[in-house]
């Protein structure tokens, strides 16, 4: 099972995934204003490839964006990506 932690601050912020205890990967993020924020970066322990651990951190994110009612600006390849191949999540993009 797959646990997702954030770590925020002010300018910038993670979701690290866990698998076992072990770092399976992050997704890093950056501010830009208070009412939204740009993924940056997604990064997966080559042990961890195809396991869904860049989905599971995207849904982390996704999650923390509309509980917060903020916005997201996915910079990186992965999250572009994902957020075009799922309908769904695309509520929280910023238009």
């Amino acid at each position: 099972m797959t646990e997702v932690k954030q770590n925020n601050d002010e300018k910038h912020g993670s979701f690290e995934a866990f698998i076992d205890g072990r770092r399976a990967g992050i997704m890093t993020y950056t501010w830009a204003g208070e009412e939204r924020f740009i993924i940056d970066h997604t990064e997966v322990e080559e042990a961890y490839n195809g396991k869904g651990v860049g989905k599971e951190m995207l849904l982390a994110a996704v999650d923390f964006a509309r509980k917060n009612n903020k916005k997201i600006i996915p910079l990186c390849p992965f999250a572009k990506a994902s957020f075009q191949k799922s309908e769904e999540l695309q509520d929280v993009l910023v238009n």
